[in-house]
């Protein structure tokens, strides 16, 4: 097998190989020397199973995210399905915001993928499938010419997920988001709205439970900034 690094952060490496004849990406996560060698395996591990497990869900509920073709948890790999044609929303919501002077088509324009990203974070709430690291760099869109909206939208990066069917958890998640957005995208502060508004009509029967967790997940969050 061989494989190309492709991006460097600070979790892991992303190589682009190949396994059993499929192109794949590699996710190699490197050792953190900062840790305990035993606990750095041991979290490492964890991230790992965690993010074949939410991976299987989501698939499994109708969700969009990668196949995870193969987990060697001694050499700290997980081989998974590559969109080789995908870019994130970080970059979809930036390229779409710079090659548009008017706001409000700007807004007419991120409509749509804010729709779809709402109801795919309520379904995977609905199936209590906490993700855990939401930002827009963790959603990838991926062109599709045989899709309605020639684009697919999917959900990477699960090492932070678990399974919870707590509305405290999935209030947290979507703070996360909320934050996220804010700092990324702080000019188009109505994106976060407009996901919420879809999100609140996917999330399943505890939605208003939820969103009551989300208000005060969201309120003790002001308060730690208030008080520094």
């Amino acid at each position: 097998m061989t494989a190309d690094i492709i991006k460097q952060g600070a979790e892991g490496r992303l190589y682009l190989g190949d396994f059993k004849g499929e192109s794949c990406l590699i996710k190699e996560r490197f050792v953190k020397k900062y840790r305990h060698p035993e606990l750095d395996t041991q979290i490492t591990r964890q991230r790992m199973k965690a993010e074949v497990k939410a991976s299987s869900r989501c698939l499994a509920a109708g969700i969009l995210a990668p196949r995870i073709l193969h987990s060697d948890l001694n050499t700290h790999k997980l081989y998974m399905e590559y969109f080789g044609n995908a870019q994130t929303a970080k970059k979809f919501i930036q390229d779409t915001v710079a090659a548009e002077s008017d706001e409000e088509k700007v807004k007419e324009k991120l409509l749509e993928l804010c729709i779809r990203i709402g109801a795919i974070i309520g379904q995977m709430h609905a199936n209590n499938i906490i993700h855990g690291d939401l930002t827009t760099s963790n959603i990838l869109i991926n062109p599709n010419p045989a899709a309605k909206n020639e684009y697919d939208v999917i959900l990477i990066d699960f090492g932070l997920s678990h399974y919870n069917q707590g509305a405290e958890d999935k209030g947290v998640d979507l703070y996360v988001l909320e934050r996220a957005l804010l700092s990324t995208h702080s000019e188009q502060k109505y994106i976060f709205e407009y996901i919420l508004a879809e999100y609140r009509r996917n999330c399943g029967k505890d939605e208003e439970v939820v969103i009551a967790k989300f208000d005060e997940v969201r309120a003790r969050g002001r308060k730690r900034t208030m008080i520094g």
